[in-house]
């Protein structure tokens, strides 16, 4: 099996060093080189601050005790001989990975036995800094897998203040300041620059060495410039082998990294790093919404990703979506919500979080999925219809097709968890996304506690109770999701005076005294979206429902403490469903009781109940859903009434439908 280092190896001639690269600030103009940093929109709270509860704590619990908890007690490229442990075993990307996601789970549910895993491959790396500054297992001197690292280290001193962390980090960037000029960036480092130029403003926020400003700005002009490649996106259709390798030209890997869904992924954090050395808040913004656009036109899928068979693979919802490229863009989004405040970008983080992040695990998160489709119907090793993987990438397993995501997908809910509050430069607190939770920060000179109680996005009622000291004053901003028609607010049982519009944040600025009780009530009728062939997705609220066909698990094989799984379907899954955007809010809806696994493929949490025709001419091939039809479908069969369950919960499921002609039209 390739190892991820080696993929771009396999399909172009050995790379040269990169050249120094212009960046560009819009559409080609370069600005000059950063002064100061722009302020954010929203500081994140510190790593320990807020604590999982409720359902989220169980979602979080469930991977503490599978695949994450123990992946370095039988996966050899995290294990004892990692090279991040001074061994002689995987020196690259996978221990920084692991580490990246395996920390804040470990602080968020201050579990002890993964402090001290996370503590292994911290320890080492701050105890092993050369004497010229360079960081991390000698075995390479890529820039890429330090840059995973240092995000690493950067959570670590939210959650510790460890003195020993910003001297280290200072550092390695002075090192690498006088470095980069005759070792540039290169082949990943140099498609992913703005993941380390995120942790050099997060250590000029506390150091303020101006040193950090000129790293920053050259990383930006050796890094690919993806702002001038969204400006003129031409990556428009399905990639394939043949495509990359008739684009492939000797030193030129441009194709195969411009088209890598991972690097897509991290690349839209680009404009909010870039805002903070520019200022240019409108043109920043402009561009971060410029990159969406695009990606959504060309390969937007339902669940709230894009596609990416390991390349941007085009808007049928049959192609799949790496793992990877998950975590990473709920993590640029994250960012990019704190930087600019907006929002639209905090729903498409739920929509995500709440459907295509638990919708590539088993339930009990001990197997997970390489890629993973909107149009799932049997898992299984089939060449079809992944574009530039192989047979093995949508089984359910320890490291199907590449382990990248067996060591990176650990980040996904812990930061997700991580973002769900922040606080305002006015000193105020921000509910970014809604999830159960407790809050332990401060305002002021105030210590304060704040308790999210919910089953959302569930159902629809958000309950905070504030305990603090003494009555205290501060802003309080609740987003309010631009996917509800009606949103109520109020505090201590009575309507707040605020005013409540749909995608902004509400604003209740009041004084606030121990035991207030602010609620928040969110319409959720079902709706429809449109996709690939003008197909019919469902959703309400910001999950996502699909059609589970039923489940047949046959083991692989024993892959250590885990296995490799193939999944097959029970039941017909080629159904039309009678609805369209006008009758889709009289779907019926079944609220049921939450269990133990949020996200189970066995759930009563709620289902969506409405009326189909199943039609023959929808098969597939190899066990791969065929195209949706185009247009309007007919049925000689009888009505049925289907039972759509939340994407996430359905581990093999159809999720675009063709639209069924009403029987009076």
């Amino acid at each position: 099996m390739l190892t991820r280092r080696k993929f771009v190896e396999v399909g172009v001639s050995a790379i040269a060093a990169a050249t120094l690269q212009q960046g560009s600030a819009f559409a080609g103009e370069r600005r000059g080189s950063p002064t100061n940093l722009a302020p954010a929109a929203f500081t994140p709270l510190p790593l320990g601050q807020i604590r999982p509860a409720g359902w989220l704590r169980r979602q979080l619990r469930i991977q503490a005790d599978g695949l994450s908890g123990h992946l370095d007690e039988f996966w050899p490229d995290v294990g004892p001989q990692s090279g991040w442990l001074g061994g002689p075993g995987e020196s690259w990307e996978r221990g920084p990975y692991f580490v990246d996601g395996l920390l804040p789970l470990a602080w968020l549910l201050d579990d002890q036995r993964l402090k001290a895993k996370t503590m292994r491959f911290i320890d080492w790396t701050l105890n092993h800094q050369a004497p010229n500054g360079m960081i991390g297992p000698n075995g390479n001197d890529d820039w890429w897998p330090r840059m995973v690292m240092v995000k690493a280290l950067a959570q670590y001193h939210d959650a510790t203040a460890d003195s020993r962390v910003l001297p280290f980090l200072t550092r390695y960037f002075h090192y690498q300041l006088t470095a980069l000029p005759t070792r540039p960036l290169r082949d990943w480092g140099k498609y992913r620059w703005q993941d380390e130029v995120l942790v050099v403003e997060w250590l000029y926020d506390r150091t303020g060495d101006v040193s950090l400003l000129r790293l920053a700005d050259l990383l930006e002009r050796q890094g690919y410039d993806w702002i001038a490649g969204f400006a003129n996106f031409k990556h428009t259709g399905v990639t394939t082998r043949a495509s990359l390798n008739a684009a492939s030209v000797p030193s030129d890997e441009s194709e195969r990294m411009e088209t890598h869904g991972v690097n897509n992924g991290q690349a839209l954090k680009t404009a909010a790093v870039r805002y903070r050395l520019s200022g240019d808040d409108a043109i920043e913004r402009a561009n971060f919404k410029r990159q969406i656009a695009a990606i959504d036109r060309f390969h937007g899928m339902p669940n709230g990703m894009f596609s990416c068979d390991e390349h941007l693979a085009g808007l049928d919802p049959s192609h799949g979506t790496e793992l990877c490229t998950i975590v990473e863009t709920l993590y640029s989004l994250e960012i990019t919500l704190a930087t600019f405040g907006d929002a639209f970008i905090a729903d498409r983080i739920e929509k995500i979080a709440f459907n295509a992040l638990p919708g590539a695990f088993d339930d009990a998160m001990w197997a997970h999925q390489y890629d993973q489709q909107a149009n799932q119907i049997l898992v299984g090793l089939n060449s079809k219809p992944w574009t530039t993987n192989g047979p093995e990438s949508n089984l359910y397993g320890l490291e199907p097709n590449f382990g990248c995501c067996t060591a990176n997908f650990h980040q996904g809910w812990p930061k997700f968890t991580s973002s769900l509050w922040a606080r305002s430069p006015d000193g105020g607190l921000v509910a970014s996304l809604y999830a159960p939770c407790e809050i332990e920060t401060t305002v002021g000179d105030h210590n304060i506690s704040l308790s999210v109680d919910t089953e959302y996005p569930f159902k629809q009622d958000i309950r905070i109770v504030l305990s603090s000291e003494t009555a205290v004053r501060f802003p309080l901003r609740l987003r309010i999701p631009g996917w509800t028609n009606t949103a109520t607010v109020s505090v201590n049982g009575q309507p707040a005076p605020i005013d409540v519009k749909p995608e902004t944040f509400a604003l209740i600025d009041r004084l606030w005294a121990p035991g207030d009780v602010v609620v928040l009530h969110f319409s959720m009728a079902p709706s429809v979206s449109r996709w690939y062939h003008n197909s019919l997705a469902l959703m309400r609220g910001p999950l996502v429902f699909s059609l589970d066909p039923g489940q047949s698990w046959v083991k692989l094989r024993d892959r250590g403490l885990t296995a490799d799984w193939q999944v097959y379907p029970q039941k017909f899954w080629n159904y039309a469903l009678l609805v369209d955007e006008r009758s889709a809010a009289q779907v019926e809806v079944v609220e049921g009781t939450l269990g133990s696994k949020p996200f189970a493929s066995v759930t009563d949490s709620v289902k969506l109940r409405l009326r189909a025709r199943r039609i023959d001419a929808w098969r597939s091939e190899d066990g791969v859903v065929a195209p949706v039809p185009k247009g309007l479908q007919t049925s000689s069969l009888p009505e049925e009434i289907l039972e759509l369950i939340p994407y996430g919960a359905a581990k093999l499921r159809i999720t675009a439908f063709p639209q069924l002609q009403p029987e009076d039209s």
